[in-house]
C-alpha cells in the first residue's frame, strides 16, 4: 500500500480515537454533574469541564499503575484545582507542633475496628468551610457517648461560632483539642438546637447539656497506637493529596498538617480514619492510611475524652 495512504489512514484513526475519547470525557463530565448535583453558569461550566478532564486524566493514569496501593476516583472535588481544594476544605491554621520521628508500627492482637463495634457515629459533611477541627472534636464526643450507650448528634456549628477565645477561628481553621477544651468548660448542645450552616457566625447559644470531665492528648506513634486500642481519638494529618482518594491504603503525603479527623481503627497494615467530607468520598467517608507516621498522624496532640 502507498506510504502516503498508510499515513493518512493512521492519522484518521488517531483523530477518531481522540474524538471519541473527548466525547466520552465530556459525557463523563455531564454524568458527574448529574451525580453530584453540580450546576454552573455557562462561563464557569466551560472552565470546570477543563479542570474535570485534567483530573480525570490523572485518575485514569494513576489507576493504570498497578504498583499503587490505592485507587483514585471521581467525587465532589473533581472539578476543583488542587489550590481551590486546599484553600476551601483544609485547615489553614498554622501549627507549631514539633515533628515526631517515631515511625513505630506496634503489633496488635487482632484488628481494632471501632466502626464494626458500633462506637463511631455516622459520617458528616463539613461543606465549603475549613471546620474539620470542629467535626473531629464532635466525632470524639459522639464516640465517647456511644461507649456510654448514648446516641447523640452534637453541634459542630456551636464550636465554629463560640470557641474563638480558645484559639479557633471558625471556617478559617482551628484545633480539635481546643474545641474539646471549650466543651470541657461549657458543655455542648445538639445539632437540632444549633444547626450547621458551614459559615462562621456569632455565638447564639453558649454551652449545653452534654458535658465531659476532661480531655487527654497523646503524641508519637507508639502512644497513638496504644490509645486506639481503647477508644477512637482525634488526629491531624496532611490531607493535601486526599481529594482524589477512592479506596485502598493511602501513602502519598507529606507532613504539613492541615486536616483534623477521627482515628477509628488500626491494624499492622493500616490506620482507618473517619473523615468529614460526606459518605460519597473515599471508602464511604473513610480513608485507610499506611501505618507509622503516614501523613504526620503522630505529630500533633491527639485528643480523647477521659
Amino acid at each position: 500500500m502507498n506510504q502516503k495512504i498508510i499515513a493518512v489512514v493512521l492519522a484518521l484513526l488517531s483523530a477518531t480515537a481522540l474524538y471519541y475519547s473527548t466525547v466520552e470525557h465530556k459525557d463523563a463530565f455531564q454524568q458527574w454533574k448529574q451525580d453530584f448535583r453540580m450546576v454552573f453558569s455557562q462561563e464557569e461550566d466551560a472552565y470546570r469541564r477543563i479542570i474535570f478532564m485534567k483530573n480525570l486524566e490523572l485518575i485514569e493514569k494513576h489507576n493504570a499503575d498497578h504498583t499503587q496501593t490505592y485507587k483514585m476516583g471521581l467525587n465532589q472535588f473533581s472539578a476543583l484545582t488542587d489550590a481551590e481544594f486546599e484553600a476551601t476544605y483544609l485547615n489553614p491554621k498554622s501549627r507549631t507542633a514539633a515533628r515526631s520521628e517515631d515511625t513505630t508500627v506496634n503489633a496488635v492482637i487482632g484488628d481494632v475496628d471501632w466502626v464494626a463495634q458500633g462506637k463511631v457515629s455516622p459520617v458528616k459533611n463539613q461543606g465549603n468551610c475549613g471546620s474539620c477541627w470542629a467535626f473531629s472534636a464532635v466525632a470524639v464526643l459522639e464516640s465517647w457517648a456511644l461507649f456510654k450507650s448514648q446516641t447523640v448528634n452534637l453541634s459542630e456549628q456551636q464550636l465554629v461560632d463560640c470557641s474563638k477565645s480558645y484559639g479557633n477561628d471558625g471556617c478559617n481553621g482551628g484545633f480539635n483539642y481546643k474545641g474539646l477544651a471549650y466543651v470541657k468548660d461549657h458543655g455542648i448542645t445538639s445539632q437540632s438546637d444549633y444547626p450547621y450552616t458551614a459559615k462562621t457566625g456569632s455565638c447564639r447559644i453558649q454551652g449545653g447539656s452534654f458535658k465531659i470531665a476532661g480531655v487527654t492528648t497523646v503524641k508519637t506513634c507508639a502512644n497513638v497506637q496504644a490509645a486506639i486500642q481503647s477508644h477512637p481519638l482525634g488526629v491531624s494529618a496532611d490531607a493535601t493529596n486526599w481529594s482524589r482518594y477512592s479506596s485502598g491504603i493511602f501513602n502519598n503525603c507529606g507532613r504539613n498538617l492541615n486536616h483534623d479527623i477521627l482515628l477509628v481503627g488500626y491494624t499492622s497494615n493500616y490506620y482507618t480514619i473517619k473523615n468529614s467530607w460526606g459518605a460519597t468520598w473515599g471508602e464511604k467517608g473513610f480513608i485507610r492510611l499506611a501505618p507509622g507516621n503516614t501523613c504526620g498522624v503522630c505529630d500533633d496532640p491527639s485528643p480523647y475524652v477521659n
